[in-house]
Parts: C-alpha cells; structure tokens; sequence
C-alpha cells in the first residue's frame, strides 16, 4: 500500500492542507504570504456578490444533476444488467462513452446552435413550437437547464460502471433463500437483497456523482463561455479560476477552494448516512 499512499498524501492531503493554510493568508505568487487571518472569508460573504452568485448557481447545479445523475446511473445499471452478457456489454459501452468522449462539446454545439440550423432549433421550428431559433448559449433564461442536460448526459461515468459491477456481484444464492423468507416481487429483491449487498458500490458512486457534480467547471466554460452571459452559470470553480489562474490572487482563491471541499464533504457525510439505511 506504501505507493499508494505515498502517492496519495503528496498530490492529495498535502495540497488539500497547504491550500487551507493559504486560504488565511494574503498571497499574489510574487511575495511570501502574509497572514490575513479569515478576512478572505470574510470578503467572500459580505464584499463579493459574484461569489454569492457563483454559490447559488453551484448549489442549483449539484442538488439537481447530482441525486439525478445518480439515481439515473443506478436505474440504466439496473436495467442493463436485465439483458444477455452481449446485449449487456454493448449497452454499457454506448451508456459509458460520453463521458470519455473528447467530441462532447462539439455535439452539444450542434445541437444547442443559435441558428435555425442548430438540431434543437430545427426540430422545435418543424412542429411549430418556436417560431424563431432561441440562444440556448448565450440567454441566460436557457443556459441554466441546457447545461443540466449536458451534465445529466456525461453522469453515466466510472459510477455507472461501478454499479454495473455491484449488480454482477450480487450473490444469487440470496435470492433462493429470500424467496424461501417471504420475499415475492423484484420490488423486494431489489430493496432487501440486491442493495443492501452492494453498498460499496452504492457509496462510491453516490461519492463520484456528488463530486463530479461540483466539479462541471469546464464543460460548462466549453459550451457557454467563460465567463458566461451575465454571470448565469458562473460557479465556484469558475470563481476559484478567475482569482487563482487569471488574477493570481492565491490566498483568495484558497478560501474558495476550501469553501467548496468542505461543502463537498459535507454532502458525502450526508449521503453515507441516508444510504446506510438502505435495507433497513
């Protein structure tokens, strides 16, 4: 294990800390940091509304595409493991590769194109629903749910797979002696049996779609600009960006990150308690 955690602690735990010690501090990468105490935090809540504006959207953004992605990641898994071993892994792949694939931004471009040309416009002007082509890029009244079908189409990642396996692994001969307990539908299989002895699974996809949920910065920033038209789909990463890549204000863009890991974990611990009553 000592790779791993040798691994693990220097490009992990030991960055992880040193942000949260120069979250405190004033730093601009050009002179040694000077302890600020939590003024950034400070600043963060009561003299930055882009910031307010950043968490709101990414509070919006995780509580709807994270407990979506994942329940919708454990119902195809379910369904997908109904179907022969072929049938199964050709499903799986055809689930599994948008999230691998390079080519996501230039789809959805088509697809969301502002002009009459662009496949959601055309088939919304041939029935006659619109009668002229919306920005779906760039009209903030738009963005917001365009970008929530794009990240809902990428969820099906490592946590589809994971739970794919957690099916397959399922002991069958639980089955035979649930049947012979009492249990009588797929209903109560699923509840009793099936979850309950993929917890695992349950727990690390549960921890990846809350994760990748906070974490969209860039596919949003690939299809609707960074920054985005007024601001509508500024999230905490574009924030920590702007003040840690473009103004170099380290110390500032630490608190952000900080910010944003604490409420990551707060999520997870969140969602361990709800799953460990699963079968209960």
């Amino acid at each position: 294990m000592f790779p791993y955690l040798a691994l693990f602690l220097l490009f992990t735990v030991i960055p992880v800390v040193v942000s949260m010690a120069l979250s405190l501090t004033y730093f601009n990468v050009l002179e040694m940091p000077s302890f600020v105490g939590l003024d950034n935090y400070f600043k963060l809540f009561l003299n930055d509304p882009l910031f307010l504006k950043s968490l709101k959207n990414t509070l919006i953004l995780a509580a709807v595409t994270g407990p979506a992605g994942y329940f919708l990641c454990l119902f195809l898994a379910w369904l997908v493991n109904e179907f022969s071993a072929k049938t199964r892994m050709v499903l799986t792949l055809l689930f599994y590769a948008p999230s691998i694939s390079g080519s996501a931004y230039m789809i959805w471009q088509i697809i969301y194109s502002g002009d009459s040309y662009g496949l959601l416009n055309g088939i919304l002007l041939s029935a006659n629903l619109i009668y002229s082509p919306i920005q779906w890029l760039t009209d903030p009244a738009y963005m917001m749910p365009a970008a929530i079908i794009v990240i809902l189409w990428l969820s099906l990642g490592t946590s589809f797979l994971s739970l794919i396996a957690g099916f397959q692994n399922v002991d069958k001969r639980l089955y035979e002696a649930a049947a012979v307990d009492g249990i009588r539908n797929r209903w109560q299989e699923l509840w009793y049996i099936t979850l309950p002895s993929m917890k695992p699974q349950l727990m690390l996809s549960a921890v990846l779609s809350i994760t990748g949920s906070f974490g969209m910065g860039d596919v949003i920033s690939g299809l609707f600009g960074f920054p985005s038209t007024n601001y509508a789909l500024h999230t905490m990463v574009h924030h920590l960006q702007d003040f840690g890549n473009v103004r170099f204000e380290m110390g500032y863009a630490s608190s952000i990150a900080t910010l944003l890991f604490l409420i990551m974990v707060g999520c997870n611990k969140g969602v361990q308690k709800l799953l460990q009553k699963v079968g209960n």
